[in-house]
């Protein structure tokens, strides 16, 4: 009795042998015929159709030409950057910030837009995906997803937003219009989870499943990641640690009205920069405090004492639930606090609760929310694009 042949499984394989094949190139840059079947395991025949199928589907192009010994020189192939694109934007209360990547994920366009004169969110982001793609030389037929980070709550269930802080025209319903006006996936995604992607792909958590983002700007945030993946709720507001109920500070009874938060008066922005006042330091903001506080030395040291203090209250909440080994500190001030306002709040933390968490500045300080909304779209993409590639 012959063995039964499972269908479809030579398809399959060749999927797999091309995704491989791709994220190669993509990884190590233009490569042989031969030395992709080396890296894959492939034979020479196998590697060579292998390359042709995707040649033939617009993925990879002859990039140039590897000298070698006796014989014809050999061919170099890459991923073809313009086979996609996608766009990331970064919104905030004064302005849209929007780049457009390739699928190699090089940034080859970029737009920057005041929000401050319109109440059209929905023109808001078009305007700025399409002079974003146009930048690029992309036509807005082949941005193949979309990914916009905003400050507030994304309900997972649907992916429209149900809460925007600061952004009052941002509302349900919002997500299905810029589809319909885009013609092309979007997707939102909360500002803070997304600065948590760039610090997985490149910041201080790079290489790390499990750690917590703690964002301290304007207005203070939470990211969490467990086992290499976002972790939202049940409603999206996991890490909406501005409304942790702290001793010592007004507890507003009805979020709804907008009233600030407790920890949010605690430790955002706005009291941040009371604390400075009171030691002395006063700056145009929060982050410039902070610095002054760093710069003053031994000086500064109450002022960073006191807001490590209170941080540590946030964090200190969040590690005795979640046990992760790595505490990251972003936003304006996390960022500006650096090394020495992170070992004062590891210090803290550990001196008040049984968990002992590694506690780091941001390592990703260049604009990344919006670095987060383009390796979130990139990922989602090339996963399309690379896992249709038989026929």
């Amino acid at each position: 009795m012959s063995a039964t042949r499972l269908p479809g499984t030579p398809r399959l394989l060749r999927a797999l042998n091309d995704r491989a094949a791709l994220e190669l190139l993509l990884e190590r840059g233009p490569l042989t015929r031969a030395r992709l079947g080396e890296l894959t395991g492939l034979s020479k025949v196998t590697a060579s159709q292998l390359v042709e199928r995707l040649e033939e589907r617009g993925l990879v192009t002859r990039v140039g030409e590897q000298a070698g010994g006796r014989g014809p020189n050999a061919q170099l192939y890459a991923v073809r950057p313009g086979s996609a694109y996608v766009v990331g934007v970064d919104v905030g209360a004064e302005r849209v910030v929007a780049a457009c990547a390739d699928i190699t994920g090089a940034v080859v366009g970029r737009v920057e837009q005041s929000t401050r004169d319109t109440d059209d969110p929905v023109g808001v982001v078009h305007n700025a995906v399409v002079q974003a793609a146009s930048s690029a030389g992309a036509e807005l037929s082949s941005v193949r997803r979309v990914v916009l980070g905003t400050p507030g709550l994304v309900d997972p269930a649907t992916g429209d937003i149900t809460f925007a802080f600061n952004l009052p025209r941002w509302h349900r319903g919002l997500l299905a219009a810029l589809r319909a006006d885009l013609d092309t996936p979007v997707v939102f995604e909360n500002d803070v989870n997304l600065a948590a992607v760039a610090e997985a792909q490149s910041g201080a958590a790079e290489g790390l499943a499990d750690f917590v983002l703690v964002w301290v700007g304007a207005g203070v945030g939470l990211a969490i990641m467990l086992g290499g993946r976002l972790h939202h709720g049940s409603s999206g507001a996991a890490g909406e640690i501005g409304y942790l109920p702290v001793p010592g500070v007004p507890i507003p009874r009805d979020v709804s009205r907008r009233a600030k938060p407790a920890f949010q008066q605690l430790a955002g922005a706005d009291a941040v920069s009371a604390v400075a006042r009171e030691h002395g330091f006063e700056a145009e903001d929060a982050a410039g405090a902070v610095r002054a506080a760093i710069a003053a030395g031994t000086t500064g040291g109450p002022m960073l004492d006191e807001l490590a203090r209170r941080l540590a209250l946030g964090v200190a909440s969040t590690c005795v639930v979640l046990d992760p080994p790595l505490v990251v500190l972003a936003g304006e001030v996390g960022q500006a606090g650096g090394a020495a306002l992170a070992e004062r709040v590891q210090h803290e933390v550990a001196a008040i609760t049984l968990v002992r968490p590694r506690v780091v500045a941001t390592g990703v300080t260049e604009e990344p929310i919006l670095r987060g909304a383009l390796r979130t779209a990139l990922d989602a993409v090339r996963d399309d694009v690379f896992g249709s590639t038989v026929a």
